[in-house]
């Protein structure tokens, strides 16, 4: 393939004007993420509120078990086992929230496809966002357990909206991916689901790496969610910044941009088309 043909294929004026959009846009993808936070309100007497109740309830849940009823989970190193698992579930949380509603995004408003003026890459960005909302009042409340069990807020915690942003980039870019393919192959989603289900038990949230096998560990460590994991893990428990993990940082960035670029682009040429299956 030539150079002129692979600049062709990649369409990399296209994907710079796609960013440059999103940026441009940045106040009604604002106004979008408030309407979406309220349209959560609608249709039960609670509203919004099952959005908190669900993964605080999951997560009490699983502390009782693990730290309780199977007490060979009960601690992680010389820290509450309540620690280790609240960090993991809540990055969990979101990314997993993020990726089904980002993939559902355009589907689920697809009378904005007609609608010309309209950027459509905005509406995984705006669930994302919202879900971000969410994260933020877990994000408190994780916080505060973790200062009433004597771990204090320092310098460390900044890490955290490296860690956040990391979360976003590599959300948005399998939203893009999902959400332009599932218009076509519908039983994409059942898919995505199943695979949230089986990572969940495949990412260290409510076991630890160090008892899995050196050999095995490299396979958990391929999957990017085992970064930001023990990524919010080692800034407020374990108190280790990301770049003293070189290797696993780049490794992390290299999928995540390859992600990130690959689903925008594959967004970008299935635009077209979008229309004609809804």
């Amino acid at each position: 393939m030539t150079k002129t043909s692979l600049k062709k294929y990649l369409n990399l004026g296209g994907f710079l004007n796609f960013l440059k959009g999103l940026v441009e846009n940045r106040r009604i993808i604002y106004e979008l993420v408030q309407k979406d936070i309220k349209n959560q309100s609608l249709g039960s007497f609670f509203g919004i509120t099952w959005s908190f109740v669900h993964p605080t309830v999951f997560i009490l849940v699983l502390w009782f078990v693990f730290s309780t009823g199977l007490r060979g989970a009960r601690s992680a190193g010389e820290a509450p086992f309540i620690l280790y698992l609240i960090a993991g579930l809540v990055v969990w949380n979101f990314f997993s929230a993020a990726l089904i509603t980002g993939t559902m995004s355009i589907k689920q408003n697809s009378f904005f496809v007609q609608k010309m003026v309209f950027r459509i890459s905005m509406l995984p960005v705006v669930k994302i966002l919202s879900a971000l909302v969410i994260h933020s009042f877990f994000l408190i409340v994780m916080i505060i357990v973790y200062i009433a069990h004597g771990y204090f807020v320092d310098i460390y915690y900044i890490q955290l909206l490296y860690y956040i942003f990391a979360t976003i980039i590599l959300t948005l870019g399998i939203s893009w991916l999902t959400s332009s393919v599932v218009l076509f192959f519908p039983d994409l989603l059942q898919i995505i689901q199943l695979v949230v289900r089986i990572g969940f038990w495949f990412t260290p949230i409510i076991w630890m790496i160090d008892r899995v096998p050196q050999k095995y560990q490299i396979f958990i460590k391929a999957n990017p969610a085992y970064y930001l994991v023990m990524g919010y893990r080692e800034c407020l428990l374990y108190k280790v910044w990301f770049w003293e993990h070189p290797v696993l940082t780049i490794y992390f960035w290299l999928f995540t941009l390859f992600i990130f670029a690959f689903g925008s682009i594959l967004f970008m040429r299935l635009k077209p088309h979008f229309a004609d299956v809804l």
